[in-house]
């Protein structure tokens, strides 16, 4: 089996807790209270873990808030990697109101942190012999846009495959500057990436041009409860959503990273590991909170939806 490297810039530990009703200026009563070690590159891990693979995660960690997210990842059986940073870890904070079954979620944006807590990033992946890196999740404040085209460009020098989850200016730089094996972005983060106006329609297309561009070998682009489409440079694959009954939203995309890599790493091709993925993802939206996918869901939705 191949190895995963997990990476986690900007953890956090997730809350999420339930509410009759949502309301301003007064105080908001909750209950069924949850809490995990999250952030994009730590639920790739656990949800990894959570399949039966081996992942090695690396991730920063600081204040009172590292040494708990660090005492809550010591039971999953993943092998950290934990650099020191002076700024705290984020706590982030997701409410479901009953009343409207709406989840409202609050997501700080992390610590500062500087070139030197950074450096020994950089220091285990010239040294890693991973097969798969997952640069999942957005960047902590002060690390600079380009800092995944870099790691894209340690990976490619190894002969390792880096597979791409984040939005915003992280994953232009990245794409435009670099090639990543695999980017999963959602189909808002793809339009931004072009800029123009995509649809369900010319999705396909869009990512195939960048494909061809050179800035990736294959795009996964999420549509929500429209399924997704898998892009190479000669192949365009569109699956629907599975049907789940839908219990939150978190994580979802996370699991479709992991249980692709996972599958992946297990030596699947693309496009099964890419229906894994799917599997995963609508089993994610049937746990409750900051939970993410179990296994056994996972694999009777991948066997149901196999053709």
């Amino acid at each position: 089996m191949s190895k995963i490297l997990s990476i986690a810039l900007n953890p956090a530990i997730d809350i999420s807790s339930d509410a009759d009703k949502v309301r301003h200026t007064h105080k908001t009563r909750t209950h069924n209270q949850r809490q995990h070690a999250g952030g994009g590159g730590i639920n790739v891990a656990r949800v990894i873990v959570e399949l039966g693979g081996n992942c090695e995660l690396l991730y920063l960690s600081g204040g009172a808030t590292g040494t708990l997210l660090e005492a809550m990842l010591k039971p999953l059986g993943i092998r950290q990697h934990a650099f020191p940073i002076h700024d705290p870890v984020r706590v982030a904070y997701n409410v479901r109101e009953l009343s409207t079954n709406l989840e409202y979620r609050f997501v700080p944006e992390g610590p500062q942190v500087t070139e030197a807590e950074l450096a020994p990033v950089f220091d285990l992946l010239e040294n890693t012999d991973a097969d798969y890196i997952v640069a999942s999740g957005s960047l902590p404040r002060g690390v600079g846009d380009g800092t995944y085209a870099r790691m894209a460009a340690i990976a490619a020098a190894k002969k390792a495959r880096l597979i791409l989850d984040t939005s915003g200016e992280a994953l232009h730089e990245t794409l435009s500057k670099s090639k990543v094996f695999l980017v999963k972005p959602s189909l808002g983060e793809l339009a931004s990436f072009v800029g123009q106006e995509i649809d369900h329609d010319n999705a396909g297309s869009a990512a195939q041009a960048v494909v061809r561009s050179g800035a990736a070998d294959y795009i996964a682009v999420t549509l929500g409860g429209d399924g997704a489409i898998l892009v190479g440079a000669e192949t365009i694959q569109r699956v629907p959503a599975i049907e789940v009954p839908v219990q939150s939203a978190v994580g979802a995309g996370d699991s479709f990273v992991a249980a692709m890599t996972w599958s992946l790493a297990e030596g699947h091709e693309i496009g099964e590991a890419f229906r894994f993925g799917l599997a995963a993802g609508a089993a994610a939206v049937m746990t409750s909170g900051t939970e993410l996918c179990r296994r056994a869901d996972v694999l009777a939705l991948y066997e149901a939806n196999k053709g």
